[in-house]
């Protein structure tokens, strides 16, 4: 039977395509957490200024590459039928790599919601023509499709992650500090339902202890031995 394989992937995966974290070393913005600029009460009471950050993110992202370590993910879906992505990232890295079974718990920085009417679409410009940008179909004042502080997670997608977790026989966590919940959770339900965890980190994290193998390297380094393991282990399909 095929191996039900599940990766969670948090910032680490996208610092090594310079994808900073945005905490403090980033010229104008270093006056700001982020934790002041990405909530809705931020938002409502600027969001000029939040807009403004947010199509500078936009525009890092843009010149951006996906890494090896998220073409080798997008590999893996490949040669395992069962092979699910989850991600804490709103950056669509994953995609662009060629992942297509992901599931954004965070949301997407490339997806543009109107608080008026509710309508959803992708907006791919860098940099953004108007700040803050208005609802072709409303007037409507749109916000990026992220997930803030203080917000739930989208219910579909959570369950779908939870579910995933305890289906699965591995479950990888990759480049995430294993504090922000209920992300964090995932790899402990998997754990709790037999799963085999492992951990590509170079540092420590809370996930460490329940990790049944940890690679203590950065994103790429790590899933390539985790990659050579699990083609050893379950064998492997040969596409892709």
């Amino acid at each position: 039977m095929e191996p039900k394989i599940v990766a969670l992937t948090g910032a680490g995966i996208s610092a090594e395509s310079g994808i900073p974290t945005f905490r403090g070393k980033d010229g104008l913005w270093k006056r700001f957490k982020p934790e002041e600029l990405a909530t809705p009460e931020a938002f409502f009471r600027n969001p000029k200024l939040v807009w403004e950050w947010y199509d500078y993110r936009r525009q890092l992202i843009a010149k951006a590459e996906p890494n090896e370590g998220h073409r080798i993910l997008a590999r893996m879906e490949r040669e395992f039928p069962n092979f699910y992505l989850i991600t804490q990232n709103v950056d669509g890295l994953h995609q662009r790599a060629g992942s297509r079974k992901v599931i954004e718990l965070h949301g997407n920085i490339w997806k543009v919601r109107c608080t008026e009417c509710g309508k959803e679409d992708y907006d791919y410009r860098v940099p953004l023509p108007e700040i803050p940008p208005r609802c072709d179909a409303c007037g409507g004042l749109l916000r990026p499709g992220v997930v803030w502080f203080g917000e739930s997670l989208p219910p579909d997608a959570l369950m779908k992650a939870e579910k995933l977790a305890r289906d699965a026989d591995v479950f990888l966590v990759v480049g995430t500090s294993g504090v922000v919940y209920p992300a964090a959770e995932l790899p402990y339900i998997a754990k709790e339902f037999g799963a085999t965890v492992i951990e590509v980190n170079p540092e420590q994290t809370p996930i460490s202890r329940i990790a049944d193998i940890r690679v203590p390297k950065k994103a790429s380094e790590g899933l390539r031995e985790v990659y050579e393991f699990l083609r050893e282990r379950y064998g492997s399909s040969g596409q892709g």
